[in-house]
Order: structure tokens, then C-alpha cells, then sequence
């Protein structure tokens, strides 16, 4: 039999129990539902300015494009 390397299993990033393989990173589908809200809450942004729509670099074409729509 090879010697393979068991890879060490971190803690659950919600609740700190161990993770399950079904649901690695986490330990189960309630901390992956709970992650999965905090991305969505905007929990995890990175703090700065506000950005200023006029200065950013949009092309004025794609979905965004103020051009009138056929009929």
C-alpha cells in the first residue's frame, strides 16, 4: 500500500466544529447556507471609498449603453 499523505482537515469557518466532506469547507449545509448569506449580505467587502460611477472606465456599448433600442 502507498504512503499517502493525509491532508489535515481545518475547523468549520462558521461555528469551528470539524468540517464534513459533504460540505467542505464547512460542517454542514447551515454554515454553508450562513456563508453563503454573508457574501450575499455584502459581510465580507473590503472597505474603502465610494466608488464614483463617473470617473470609472465603462464603454459606452454593451448593456449599459444608452443607445435608444430597436422596436
Amino acid at each position: 500500500m502507498p504512503n499517502t499523505p493525509r491532508r489535515a482537515t481545518a475547523p468549520c469557518p462558521i461555528c469551528g466544529k470539524a468540517a464534513s466532506p459533504n460540505h467542505t469547507p464547512f460542517c454542514s449545509q447551515g454554515c454553508r447556507d450562513r456563508d453563503l448569506l454573508a457574501w450575499l449580505g455584502d459581510a465580507y467587502r473590503v472597505p474603502g471609498p465610494p466608488a464614483d460611477m463617473e470617473d470609472s472606465e465603462m464603454p459606452g456599448d454593451g448593456l449599459d449603453s444608452e443607445a435608444p433600442r430597436p422596436l
